[in-house]
C-alpha cells in the first residue's frame, strides 16, 4: 500500500495566499485565495491522499499538527517569505508522529535546495521544480536517493542532488484537478476579488516562453519550454467541471500565459465555444483582434494582464517583450469586444525613479482597464531579477513581508528609498481609483448587484485597514 500522503499549503500568516498555486506570494491588500493547483495533480494520483489548504479553511497551526498521526507522508508547499514559519510547523508535525517523511517542494527549496536542508532538519529531501510523479514514486515506495531531481542528506558526503528529472510532457496523463477540488476543498473558500464568486481553476498549459526577468514560475518551477494539454483534454475537464460544480460562475484558465500562440487558442476556443460557460484567463499584450474575438465568441470575459510598467526602458530592462504602444492597442482591441481586463503593475523594478513611477500611473488611467494591482518588486531566489539586485547592491536585509504577511519592499536604489516606493504604490491606487470613471465603475456594480454590494463593502474595509498600516510605515522609515 502507498505510504498514506498529506499534501499541505500550510497555514501561515492569517489570510496569506502564499504557496502551491499563488504567484506572488502574501497576505494581499483584499482577502484573496489561488487553488493549490500543483499540489492536486500528484494527489489525484494517490487515491489514499488528502489536499488541506489551511489558509482559505481557516485551519490553524495546531489543528494541521494535530493531523500528522493520520499521514506517514507529508509534501509541503513552501514559499520564500513562508519558509521559517513552515519548518517550525513540521518539527512540530514530526514531534506528534516521529515516523512521519517530510518533502518540501517549490520555488524557494527548489532554488535554495542545499540552504534549506541545512536551514531545517525536519525536511527529509526537496524536490526541485516540477515533482509530480516523484512524490507518487515515493509514496509508492521508491527511495528518494533514487529519484530526479531530488536533494537530500547523506551521511558523510552532505547534501546530495540528484540530476534534474524531464519535465512532464503528456499532460493530458496527468489527472485532472478539478475532481481532488471536489474530494478534498470548499470552493466557495476561494475568492480573487475580479473573478466571479465561486470560481474553479486550473491550467491548459504549463511553461512560458516569455523571459521576464521577475517572474517566478518560469524561472523555477515550470520552465521556460511551452507544454499544452489537448483541447479535447481541457474541453472534456470544463464539461466535467461545470456538471459536477452546478453553482460556478466561472472558471479561470491560470496558466503562465494561455493565450501564447494563435493557433492553438483558435483550437481550444472552438472546443470551448459548444459549452456555453464563463471563463477568464491570463493574457499578454501581443494577442491580436481575431484571436481576441475568437476568446470573446467562446466565452472569455476577463484577462488577468501583467503590464508591469508604463516606461519603455523598464520594460525592456526586465526583458517583457512587449512595448508600450502594443499594449494600448491590446487593451483597445479587448475593450472594443467587450473584455474585461485586470491590469498588474509593479513598483520598484530595475531602472525605476520617482519619473518612470509617474510614467507608469500616467500610462494605467490612459489604458483605462476595469481593474489593477500594484505590487511592490520583490526579488525571489532563482530569478535574473534576484541576482541582479544582489549583483548591484540593491536588496537589503529587510523581510518581503510584515509580520503579518503584507508585502514590504526589501530593494532600495540610490535614488528611491522603500518608504517612497510604499508612497508611490498608495499614490498609484489613489490617482486610479479615485477618477471619476473608474469610481462611478465601483458604484454601478454597488448599486445594481447586492451580493457584489457586501463583497466590495468587505474589501474597502480590508483595503482601508492596508492602507493605514502602510502610512504607519512609512512614517516610521521616514522617522528612522
Amino acid at each position: 500500500m502507498p505510504k498514506r500522503t498529506l499534501f499541505l499549503n500550510p497555514p501561515s500568516f492569517e489570510g496569506f495566499d502564499g504557496g502551491a498555486g499563488s504567484r506572488w506570494p502574501a497576505t494581499r491588500e483584499i482577502e484573496s485565495y489561488w487553488y493549490p493547483v500543483w499540489l492536486c495533480y500528484p494527489a489525484g494520483m494517490l487515491a489514499d491522499s488528502k489536499v488541506v489548504d489551511a489558509p482559505p479553511h481557516g485551519i490553524t497551526p495546531d489543528q494541521t499538527v494535530a493531523m500528522a498521526g493520520d499521514f506517514e507522508f507529508v509534501v509541503l508547499f513552501t514559499s520564500t517569505p513562508g519558509f521559517r514559519n513552515d519548518c517550525l510547523l513540521v518539527e512540530r508535525m514530526k514531534d506528534v508522529n516521529p515516523r512521519l517523511e517530510a518533502c518540501f517542494v517549490g520555488p524557494h527549496v527548489g532554488t535554495l535546495p542545499e540552504d534549506s536542508l541545512n536551514t531545517c532538519g525536519a525536511i527529509d529531501f526537496v524536490i526541485r521544480k516540477e515533482f509530480d510523479y516523484q512524490v507518487v514514486a515515493f509514496a509508492n515506495g521508491r527511495p528518494a536517493s533514487e529519484l530526479g531531481g531530488v536533494s537530500f542528506r547523506q551521511n558523510g558526503n552532505g547534501v546530495v542532488h540528484n540530476p534534474d528529472a524531464p519535465q512532464v510532457e503528456d499532460l493530458d496523463a496527468l489527472p485532472w484537478v478539478s475532481k481532488v477540488f471536489k474530494r478534498d476543498l470548499q470552493i466557495e473558500r476561494y475568492n480573487v476579488p475580479f473573478l466571479k464568486h465561486p470560481y474553479v481553476s486550473f491550467y491548459t498549459e504549463r511553461g512560458c516562453p516569455a523571459l521576464c526577468t521577475f517572474c517566478l514560475w518560469p524561472q523555477t518551477i515550470s520552465g521556460h519550454r511551452w507544454r499544452i494539454r489537448s483541447a479535447d483534454d481541457v474541453a472534456a475537464e470544463v464539461r466535467w467541471t461545470l456538471e459536477n460544480f452546478p453553482g460556478i460562475k466561472e472558471i479561470f484558465f491560470d496558466d503562465d500565459t494561455f493565450n501564447i500562440r494563435k493557433e492553438r487558442v483558435i483550437e481550444l476556443c472552438a472546443k470551448l465555444k459548444p459549452l456555453d460557460f464563463t471563463w477568464s484567463c491570463t493574457s499578454r499584450v501581443n494577442v491580436d483582434y481575431e484571436t481576441l474575438k475568437a476568446m470573446k465568441d467562446a466565452g472569455c470575459r476577463l484577462m488577468i494582464v501583467g503590464y508591469e510598467s508604463g516606461d519603455p526602458q523598464i520594460l525592456k530592462n526586465i526583458k517583457k517583450g512587449a512595448t508600450v504602444e502594443r499594449a494600448v492597442q491590446f487593451t483597445k482591441d479587448a475593450h472594443k469586444l467587450g473584455l474585461v481586463v485586470h491590469g498588474d503593475f509593479i513598483v520598484g523594478l530595475p531602472g525605476e525613479t520617482r519619473e518612470t513611477i509617474r510614467r507608469s500611473i500616467d500610462f494605467a488611467k490612459r489604458l483605462d482597464t476595469e481593474t489593477i494591482q500594484v505590487s511592490v518588486a520583490h526579488p525571489y531566489p532563482g530569478t535574473e531579477f534576484y541576482d541582479y539586485v544582489r549583483r548591484n547592491g540593491s536588496i537589503t536585509a529587510d523581510s518581503m513581508t510584515d509580520e503579518t504577511g503584507h508585502q514590504l519592499p526589501n530593494i532600495r536604489y540610490a535614488d528611491l528609498d522603500q518608504a517612497e516606493m510604499m508612497e508611490w504604490v498608495e499614490r498609484f491606487y489613489d490617482e486610479y481609483y479615485f477618477r471619476p470613471k473608474a469610481a462611478w465603475r465601483i458604484v454601478r456594480k454597488a448599486v445594481f448587484d447586492r451580493k457584489e454590494s457586501r463583497r466590495l463593502y468587505k474589501e474597502a474595509r480590508e483595503y482601508l485597514a492596508l492602507r493605514s498600516k502602510r502610512k504607519n510605515y512609512v512614517s516610521k522609515q521616514r522617522s528612522a
